[in-house]
C-alpha cells in the first residue's frame, strides 16, 4: 500500500505542481474532484465484491476468491513492469498531458485534469482493492488492515513531501526494490491460487506435501501469520504450489532483472564530406 499510494500521490504531486509552476492553480480544486472520485470508486468497488463474495456457499466462493487472486497477481505484476518502463519518463509524459488538457476551452480544461486525476488514482486504487482482498483472504488477523491504513498514511506523508521539495527519494531504486518485493507477494498469491481451486474442487492434481514445518514454524505463530499474509507461507506445502510459486518468480526476475532497453532511436550518424 505504501507503494501504491506514492504512485497515486506522485502522479497527482506532478500534476499539481506544475499547474503552480504554470500559473494555474485555480484548477486545482478539479484536480480533486478527480481524486476524491476515483477513492469513492474504490472502496465502492470493494465493497461490492466483499457483498459479492458473501453470497456464494462455500466451495463457489473458494473458487471466486482464486479469481480475485488470480485478478490481483495479473494487476501487481503489470503494474510493476510498467512502473519499470516508465519511471525515467513519468514526469515528463504528464507535463506533456496537462499541456494538451491546458489547450482546450476553459470548462474542457477542468474536464480534462479530473480525468487525469481520476484515472491515474482510480488504477492504483482498483489494484489496491484486489490486492488487499486477496491479502485479508489468506491472513483474517488484524495486522493486514493496520498495514495497508499505515502504508496509505505514511505515502501520504511522503507524498507531500515529494510535491513541497521536503523529501528527496531515488524513484528508480525506490521502484525497483518495491517491484521485487511484490513479485514475492504475487508469487504467494499465485500458490494461493492453486490452492483455493483446489478447495474449490476444480483442481486435484500434485497433492503431496513437500515437506512440513508445523513443528518448527506454524502459520498461528506470529512469524508465521506475518509471512503468510505477505508472502503467502504455507508451513505444509504441496508439490502444485512450490513448483507455481518458483516458476513464477523464475520467469517474473529474469524479466524484471535484464537492462531495461531504452526506447530513444539512435542519434542519426555524421555525414562525412570528401574533398
Amino acid at each position: 500500500m505504501l507503494r501504491e499510494g506514492i504512485e497515486a500521490a506522485l502522479i497527482v504531486g506532478i500534476i499539481a505542481g506544475y499547474l503552480h509552476k504554470s500559473g494555474r492553480a485555480n484548477l486545482m480544486p478539479a484536480v480533486w474532484v478527480g481524486v476524491l472520485l476515483a477513492a469513492a470508486l474504490s472502496l465502492f468497488a470493494g465493497a461490492a465484491l466483499q457483498m459479492f463474495a458473501a453470497e456464494f456457499p462455500q466451495k463457489r466462493q473458494e473458487f471466486f476468491e482464486a479469481i480475485v487472486s488470480l485478478v490481483a497477481v495479473v494487476i501487481l505484476t503489470s503494474m510493476v513492469f510498467w512502473m519499470r518502463k516508465a519511471a525515467h519518463s513519468i514526469k515528463g509524459t504528464l507535463q506533456a498531458s496537462v499541456d494538451h488538457a491546458l489547450a482546450q476551452s476553459s470548462s474542457g480544461r477542468a474536464w480534462a485534469l479530473v480525468g487525469m486525476a481520476f484515472l491515474a488514482v482510480a488504477r492504483e486504487g482498483l489494484e489496491s482493492i484486489f490486492f488487499l482482498l486477496a491479502v485479508f483472504q489468506q491472513s483474517s488477523g488484524w495486522e493486514a488492515p493496520v498495514g495497508a491504513l499505515a502504508g496509505i498514511a505514511l505515502s501520504v506523508g511522503v507524498g507531500w513531501g515529494l510535491y513541497a521539495g521536503s523529501v528527496r527519494l531515488n524513484l528508480r531504486r525506490f521502484f525497483r526494490l518495491t517491484g521485487l518485493f511484490i513479485l514475492l507477494v504475487a508469487a504467494g498469491l499465485m500458490a494461493g491460487v492453486l490452492r483455493k481451486l483446489h478447495e474449490a474442487g476444480v483442481w486435484n492434481h500434485l497433492q503431496h506435501v513437500v515437506f512440513d514445518l508445523s513443528g518448527t514454524l506454524p502459520m498461528d505463530s506470529v512469524a508465521g501469520t506475518i509471512l503468510s499474509g505477505l508472502l503467502g507461507y504455507q508451513d505444509a506445502p504441496v508439490v502444485g504450489e512450490v513448483i507455481v510459486y518458483v516458476a513464477f518468480l523464475a520467469i517474473c526476475l529474469f524479466f524484471f532483472l535484464r537492462p531495461v532497453r531504452s526506447s530513444r532511436p539512435a542519434p542519426a550518424p555524421t555525414p562525412v564530406t570528401t574533398h
